[in-house]
């Protein structure tokens, strides 16, 4: 299978307002938060990618980590007369879309930098899933999906993307096409096998998050 098939593009360009800090780059223990999604994701060999808001943001990582580990940054791109205030999911992922369509890449493996605690079990799990559908979306029992660790296909996802930011609909659920073969995968049923704890999904939203996730260390 081509290098090309898929790429992880990481998210790290959100407001963080809840936080109040950039949260890729916040200190957990000896390591940044955004440290530990690499160290996963590195042993795919597959190529990275961290998407942010602006080219401020993408200095401070370079500053910070060690940049050899990813492939490129990509740059939220403000199409569609959109206002530069906006921080959206959409229009990150947007912007991976097309850049990537851009590289020939095939389908996207989407993470958000705010849970680093990714299994490599459960990764490895939705990516052979994906070699049979377009999309890999996992599902709680709740009929909540993680849009922000899924598996989407490049051009569709692109088009559908573009329709959503057009007509200023952020909310990712709008991303998925019904005419798609998506997959949705039972978080409690299928994924806790792999991840007891579900640690996959623990995101850092407070400070509180930060002190439970240093308490299982």
């Amino acid at each position: 299978m081509s290098n090309k098939y898929l790429a992880f593009a990481i998210l790290i360009g959100g407001k963080s307002t809840r936080f109040g800090a950039d949260k890729g780059l916040y200190q957990l223990k000896e390591k940044r938060l955004i440290d530990y999604q690499l160290e996963v994701l590195i042993q795919f060999e597959k190529d990275i990618f961290l998407v942010a808001n602006n080219k401020s943001q993408v200095q401070s990582y370079i500053d910070k980590i060690d940049f050899r580990s990813i492939t490129g940054f990509i740059v939220d791109d403000y199409d569609y007369n959109l206002e530069r205030n906006i921080r959206s999911p959409m229009l990150g992922l947007y912007s991976a879309f097309k850049e990537l369509k851009k590289l020939n890449y095939e389908k996207l493996f989407a993470l958000s930098c705010d849970n680093p605690l990714i299994k490599k079990e459960v990764i490895e799990f939705l990516i052979q899933e994906g070699n049979f559908y377009d999309c890999v979306i996992p599902q709680w029992k709740n009929q909540f999906t993680e849009p922000l660790f899924a598996i989407y296909p490049i051009e569709k996802a692109f088009q559908t993307t573009s329709d959503c930011i057009k007509k200023r609909k952020f909310k990712l659920t709008c991303i998925v096409s019904e005419d798609w073969n998506t997959s949705y995968i039972p978080i409690e049923n299928s994924i806790k096998n792999l991840d007891p704890l579900l640690l996959s999904f623990r995101n850092m939203n407070t400070n509180d998050d930060i002190t439970e996730v240093e308490k299982l260390y």
